[in-house]
């Protein structure tokens, strides 16, 4: 394959042989599922995450955007050692929040990188407004930010959606963007065509089932990981207790906007037209076709590669941290 390189290289064996070993005894020790049934003390979250800690500080960039008043929340966090003059900036997936990058965001700093971990707008800490989003919105935000806090390049991270927005970053900021990075990027296939097209209504279910809830959370997790371990239950508490809050219509309609918006784009036409170095980054055990579509798509970037974990799934920066990040150190070496 051009320009690609597989997890069953002999370099990439070396590292993940030799991590994987220590992640795979956490693994075995820790539970094996989550519970059955939602703990007895789990209660409401604010959409805004407010009563939550992120692991760092969060601070916040203030705009109007569609002729609302906004904030951005984020992470900007300082190399722990001697500065190596490069910026990271971390793009968390659909229904996650910066703070999951914790793992990723100390191995940087200790090898001199400052690490910007943004929470997107209509998620997380970030504000919520009722807005047309879309790719290129989410994309130009991220340049938004690197205005107001003076960066002028950098190398991007994103994680399922995320790999949409930096990938879109890519292709409409070249001149911004040192190295890409997908990790188990969702929509590495255009799957458009034939699905027609239903606007949405603006109904939400203000008051749902939540025994279909946490069922629904019970699929989730064994879909997008490949070895359940205790601290990914913390993903589940959020978006059960997010469902008992007051605000939770609101959060609905943002999430229902975000998903509509994303079945109706697609990045993989701006692949050939980018020239940044690009990493294609994934658990191969995401979804049957994936490992096939990132070395696709790690063929089709003109500067692309691809490592791929075997036995791991949709969250490799959490299940193996250590493997995702001593790859990442070895593909942002200048």
């Amino acid at each position: 394959m051009r320009n690609s390189r597989c997890s069953s290289g002999t370099l990439a064996w070396g590292i993940l042989l030799s991590l994987f070993t220590i992640s795979f005894a956490a693994v075995v020790s820790a539970q094996s599922a989550p519970p059955s049934s939602p703990p007895a003390d789990w209660g409401p979250v604010s959409i805004n995450l407010e009563e939550f800690e992120y692991p760092y500080p969060v601070e916040y960039m203030n705009f109007s955007i569609y002729g609302e008043e906004v904030r951005i929340a984020y992470m900007d966090v300082a190399p722990a050692g001697p500065a190596n003059g490069q910026t990271v900036i971390f793009h968390h997936g659909g229904l996650y929040y910066g703070w999951y990058w914790s793992e990723q965001i100390k191995a940087l700093t200790q090898e001199g990188y400052r690490v910007l971990v943004k929470d997107r707008l209509g998620w997380g800490k970030s504000s919520k407004p009722i807005i047309p989003y879309s790719i290129n919105l989410w994309a130009s935000n991220t340049a938004r930010l690197m205005d107001h806090l003076e960066i002028d390049q950098a190398a991007l991270v994103g994680h399922s959606i995320g790999g949409q927005m930096v990938t879109r970053f890519a292709f409409l900021y070249p001149e911004r963007i040192t190295h890409l990075v997908t990790v188990n990027q969702v929509g590495l296939t255009d799957r458009r065509a034939g699905r027609g097209f239903r606007p949405l209504t603006g109904e939400v279910n203000a008051n749902p089932d939540m025994k279909a809830v946490y069922s629904s959370l019970l699929r989730w997790a064994s879909d997008n990981y490949g070895a359940w371990q205790p601290e990914f239950l913390e993903h589940m508490r959020i978006r059960y207790g997010q469902r008992l809050s007051g605000d939770w219509p609101r959060m609905a309609y943002v999430s229902r906007l975000t998903g509509h918006m994303r079945g109706m784009d697609t990045v993989v036409n701006d692949w050939q037209h980018i020239q940044t170095k690009t990493l294609i980054l994934g658990g191969a055990e995401d979804y049957p076709t994936f490992a096939e579509e990132a070395r696709h798509a790690a063929d089709t970037f003109p500067n692309g590669e691809v490592f791929l974990i075997p036995g791991i799934g949709h969250n490799p920066h959490e299940e193996v941290p250590d493997i995702v990040s001593t790859e990442l150190i070895r593909f942002l070496e200048p």
